[in-house]
């Protein structure tokens, strides 16, 4: 059990920019922050980040939160689970008591497997350094490798014991179960035998954004034809290989801080490259590249540069993931490395300024590579040279971007030898077949389907089911962004001279809807309302912070409703004295006008409850009662809306 305390140290030191942009490259924008929203597929940024206000909205999808919500939403994590990550990022120190039988049985399914994998990178790194074998064979592999300490620290690499079950063995001895292994895929189970997955092996663990393990690949350092050279976790709760990139964690604030991201094939080639100082890079860890990988890579920076062997084959079989890059929008080079040569070797062979000099000097754009590798194939033949160029402009078509589209059909033309009319017309004829839906490029996988314009995305709001949520909801927003503020009222003094009284906000309200004795038809809004009158009774007034941080999520998600993110003016605007006569400076009128508007509607509504009820009245007398009670609503309803400026006539 977290303590209160170390729960408020998170809220109070963890700076919402300062988490976020450690998943997402976030900007400046006023006073806030503004990036691609990690939540949904969007290629114009509408997540909003407020560091004053503690809290994130997207006004795309609607998702919003706080620091550990966004923790949560983003991570998977319980409450707890967020709590702990937050204090660790900001050393906090967490004081729990011992875990007890229970507590351990209600540890959900991915706790269980995160902690499985943090308990085996512990075991393999401890294998690789202490052990006879993992010190002459594992990490003299990495030492040829000319891996350096920090760096074989810094990705946590290990070695896992030839014997058919020592870590298996090692995990039961500490408590895990044998279901529990099986699962994680650390364990295999054969014939009712338990083997170690990765015996034999040096260890490469995969992290998630947040640093945590979430699998491992694995290296056989022995010659043996009948076993794979690389072995990796199964999928699980905790690790989808096509959702992450090998190196992610450990790359994620060098590719936002240069805008760039290298991608390379292999684990080794990130390390080398490391090594030599270059840490903005990832690898698809072998697999085919995909849709979610690059729209995990477009959270950080839209601008991709693969880095391939001399293997012309290999790059040939590259372009279905290029053209799902091109087709997420992002701007992609390409550098070629000589023949014979991978980023790894490469890197080992170079000197770190020699290894940079060569990446900038030769990356490529991608359509110039891409035609000059088929022009190499076709020569002369008019027939296979046609193929060529429906191939070329196939990537062209799925890039988003009119601008770019335009650009690579000229680079095309010159390296084509082609009119670029003739390379508009048939690229024009591709975009309207993909237009209708009868196009696909060749060997991609179906895209998803366009995010809804602005115009089709329906404003979030709260559920409104009732009659006068509206004017409710104004009141609780008024409340709960100005509570804190004082408006100012016009009372003669003892001699009749009009002075100027402050009146709290809170209590404005809080008094003036109890002494009417108003009751929210909506709940919700109505236990917002009983929170402020709660606090308003010790004459306290709850702040943002108290509800994005509240116990009831209910109240945490609605009160996001009421943050006005998209509009909060920076304060340069002050210092350059250019005023905005906002919300805040006429205040009182807003509070007023607002509290007048419910009460408007209220009486509407009891006046025509009242009126339905006229058909069933057998009583001519209380009939008669009836109709001078209404007769009363509409005159006070008459009078509210001309102080609200509204000619309304007693009907």
């Amino acid at each position: 059990m977290i303590s209160k305390d170390v729960i408020q140290s998170v809220i109070e030191l963890a700076r919402i920019e300062d988490v976020i942009s450690d998943f997402i490259s976030l900007r400046k924008r006023g006073i806030n922050y503004i990036g691609l929203c990690p939540f949904h597929n969007e290629k114009t940024p509408s997540f909003n980040v407020s560091p004053t206000k503690g809290i994130y909205k997207c006004f795309g999808c609607g998702k919003a939160g706080n620091v550990i919500g966004f923790v949560m939403e983003h991570e998977k994590f319980t409450y707890p689970e967020a709590i702990r990550y937050l204090a660790g990022k900001y050393h906090i120190d967490i004081i729990e008591e011992e875990t007890t039988a229970d507590q351990i049985a209600d540890n959900n399914e991915k706790e269980s497997l995160y902690n499985i994998h943090t308990f085996a990178q512990k075991f393999f790194s401890t294998y690789l350094f202490e052990s006879q074998e993992g010190k002459s064979i594992g990490l003299t592999y990495f030492n040829e490798r000319e891996f350096s300490l920090d760096v074989i620290k810094k990705f946590q690499l290990g070695h896992c014991s030839s014997a058919w079950n020592d870590f298996t063995a090692y995990a039961l001895k500490n408590g895990y179960s044998v279901q529990a292994l099986v699962k994680s895929g650390l364990t295999i189970e054969k014939d009712h035998e338990y083997y170690d997955r990765f015996r034999g092996r040096v260890i490469f663990p995969i992290h998630n954004l947040s640093g945590k393990v979430i699998g491992f690949g694995g290296r056989i350092l022995k010659h043996d034809p009948s076993k794979p050279k690389y072995v990796n976790s199964p999928e699980s709760e905790i690790y989808n290989k096509s959702r992450i990139l090998y190196g992610i964690y450990q790359a994620r604030n060098s590719i936002v801080s240069l805008n760039e991201c290298l991608l390379v094939e292999g684990y080794t080639d990130v390390i080398s490259l490391h090594q030599a100082g270059i840490t903005n890079v990832v690898a698809s860890s072998g697999t085919s590249l995909t849709a979610d990988q690059v729209k995990l890579l477009r959270r950080f920076t839209k601008n991709i540069v693969i880095l391939f062997d001399g293997d012309e084959a290999g790059l040939r079989a590259s372009f279905r993931g290029i053209d799902i890059i091109l087709e997420q929008g992002l701007n992609i080079k390409i550098v070629v490395f000589p023949a014979g040569e991978d980023p790894d070797s490469f890197a080992r062979k170079q000197r770190p300024e020699e290894l940079k000099d060569f990446i900038v000097r030769n990356a490529r754009s991608f359509i110039t590579v891409k035609a000059q590798l088929l022009v190499d194939e076709v020569k002369n033949d008019p027939i296979k040279k046609a193929g060529l160029i429906h191939e070329v402009l196939s990537s062209v078509a799925i890039i988003p971007d009119g601008i770019i589209r335009s650009n690579y059909l000229k680079d095309c033309s010159n390296l084509l030898s082609i009119e670029e009319e003739v390379l508009l017309f048939e690229l024009n004829k591709l975009l309207r077949a993909r237009h209708k839906g009868a196009y696909r490029p060749a060997d991609i996988s179906e895209p998803e389907p366009a995010p809804p314009s602005a115009t089709q995305i329906p404003t979030r709001k709260i559920e409104s089911m009732f009659v006068s949520d509206t004017q409710e909801k104004a009141i609780i927003r008024l409340l709960f962004l100005y509570g804190s503020h004082d408006i100012y009222f016009d009372q003669p003094d003892e001699y009749q001279k009009m002075r100027k009284v402050a009146c709290n906000v809170a209590g404005f309200i809080v008094n003036d809807i109890i002494s009417d004795e108003i009751k929210f038809d909506n709940p919700l809004y109505q236990s917002f309302f009983d929170e402020f009158a709660l606090m308003w009774a010790k004459q306290e007034v709850p702040d943002i912070y108290h509800f994005t941080s509240h116990s009831d999520p209910a109240i945490r998600r609605a009160s996001m409703e009421f943050t006005d993110l998209e509009y909060e003016l920076s304060n340069n605007w002050k210092k350059n004295r250019i005023y905005v006569n906002g919300e805040e400076k006429r205040l009182k009128e807003a509070v007023t006008s607002s509290l007048l508007s419910l009460k408007a509607k209220k009486l509407s509504q009891m006046i025509k409850q009242r009126q339905a009820t006229i058909k069933e009245m057998k009583d001519d007398s209380a009939l008669i009662a009836l109709l001078k009670d209404i007769k009363q609503l509409k005159e006070r309803l008459v009078e509210i809306n001309k102080q609200l400026g509204r000619i309304i006539t007693p009907g």
